[in-house]
């Protein structure tokens, strides 16, 4: 059994919202050597969902 899948209902979620690399890497405080790492592996816009799958951040203790 299959069925339809509405794509216009999906299109409006914040994960497919496109961001600059540079943009993402500043609001998200992410090291320059992590952002030169994004640029390289998906370019200079990528989708909010791509970015956060694929950035990681060096943890802050105390």
């Amino acid at each position: 059994m299959s069925e339809r899948i509405d794509v216009e209902r999906f299109q409006d979620t914040g994960l497919r919202k496109v961001w600059s690399v540079s943009e993402f890497s500043k609001r998200y405080r992410l090291q320059s050597d992590e952002e030169q790492r994004l640029l390289k592996l998906l370019g200079s816009f990528a989708t909010e969902q791509e970015l956060l799958m694929n950035a990681s951040r060096a943890p802050r203790f105390r």
